[in-house]
């Protein structure tokens, strides 16, 4: 039977692979909704391509050009706009992706999660600011959460099915998460205080948005990345361990009491483990090459400099501090890395006003989606406070 769809930022690296792989199986799944933040132009593209039931866009204004835009189409697209509206799309498809970035994708991706669908969860920050309310949700409604950032949907192929409740019931010991190291790894100080915004957008092996590519570039997105492991595998920080693995062909593993280590591998390309979330527990061709060992020639692992790239220390003892940190961790980096990304703040001073907030703010249990919306607006106050403070000072 053919399953419908629904896309959470189609117009995003993750959006446009997502609909890559559904349109190579035109038989099985049927886009219901695309949404875009104001990418209207992209948007339009996609509505004549995969033709789905509604778009949807963060503002009124943007809303209007794309109906006027479609008014002499034979599309039988519906343009809604805002949050009530994301959260209805969410809600209304068989299949939910989730590839918002930043916190904007928190509330939609639960409405889709109560609603019991299967969620595609490309977006980390969701689980970053929630986890313990975000898994509650899921247990209680029955979704399907499957994640897909290569490196957990590489650990959710490498565990048992039966992985609940503890990596030691089913004889796991450590998670051992995959990072390329980004394009600054063998950078030393004195060159990471002078990079420019597309220098750390230069990802070496994946192609992804500016702000994800900075977050990379800081390990901040490892440190994210470590948040959301514990949650998804409800394991502990200490058992979760990161790997810099220049290749990005081995995407994660995991290491089992035995002495056994699993890896899933294979080229960098998100259509892999998209394919994997849409059609799981069955496999479905995706076009993506297949991998070639003897053209990768060797792998190289090393620890992760934690004096060089702060954000992942910090991102971990949020993780121990617990409650509302995470929360606040990851508000403080989105108004950082956009002021970076506006060249208001060299590179090196992202993870500053990030420890600046986590010091200042006193963390409360996130128990509640009030609790945790107000610890992201308290943050990004903060971290607006103190960019605005170090502008002021020069």
């Amino acid at each position: 039977m053919t399953q419908t769809v629904t896309v959470l930022g189609a117009t995003g690296s993750i959006g446009t692979s997502t609909l890559d792989v559904i349109a190579r199986h035109p038989e099985r799944y049927r886009v219901h909704a695309l949404t875009a933040q104001s990418s209207c132009q992209a948007l339009l593209e996609l509505c004549r391509v995969h033709r789905p039931e509604v778009a949807v866009l963060s503002g009124a204004e943007d809303a209007h050009w794309l109906t006027r835009a479609l008014a002499d189409s034979d599309l039988p697209t519906r343009v809604a706009y805002g949050e009530t509206a994301l959260c209805e799309v969410a809600a209304a498809a068989d299949i939910v992706m989730s590839a918002i970035v930043g916190a904007a994708a928190l509330t939609p991706t639960l409405a889709a999660v109560r609603a019991g669908r299967r969620v595609l969860l490309a977006n980390k920050e969701a689980l970053v600011m929630s986890g313990a309310l975000f898994m509650r949700e899921v247990a209680e409604s029955g979704a399907v959460l499957l994640p897909i950032d290569s490196e957990h949907n590489a650990i959710f192929q490498c565990l048992p099915h039966h992985h609940r409740g503890g990596l030691s019931r089913c004889g796991v010991n450590r998670l051992l998460l995959t990072a390329s190291g980004g394009p600054f790894r063998e950078w030393d100080m004195t060159r990471l205080a002078r990079v420019t915004p597309d220098q750390a957008c230069a990802h070496p092996n994946w192609s992804m948005g500016r702000k994800i590519s900075v977050d990379s570039a800081s390990l901040m997105n490892k440190g994210l990345e470590l948040i959301e492991a514990c949650w998804l595998f409800d394991a502990t920080h200490e058992q979760v361990e990161v790997v810099v693995h220049p290749q990005s062909v081995i995407h994660s593993m995991a290491a089992y009491i035995d002495g056994s280590v699993i890896a899933q591998m294979g080229n960098p390309d998100m259509r892999t483990p998209i394919a994997h979330g849409l059609a799981w527990p069955e496999r479905i061709e995706t076009g993506v090459a297949p991998l070639d060992l003897f053209a990768t020639g060797r792998l190289d692992f090393e620890a992760p400099d934690v004096t060089r790239f702060p954000c992942l220390r910090l991102a971990r003892e949020a993780m121990m501090i617990g409650g509302t940190a995470p929360a606040a961790l990851n508000a403080a980096n989105e108004v950082a890395v956009a002021a970076f990304l506006a060249e208001r703040i060299p590179f090196m001073t992202i993870p500053i006003i990030v420890e600046r907030v986590l010091e200042q703010l006193a963390h409360v249990p996130a128990d509640s989606l009030e609790h945790i919306l107000d610890m992201d607006r308290q943050a990004r106050d903060m971290a607006t406070v103190e960019l605005e403070r170090r502008e002021r000072s020069g």
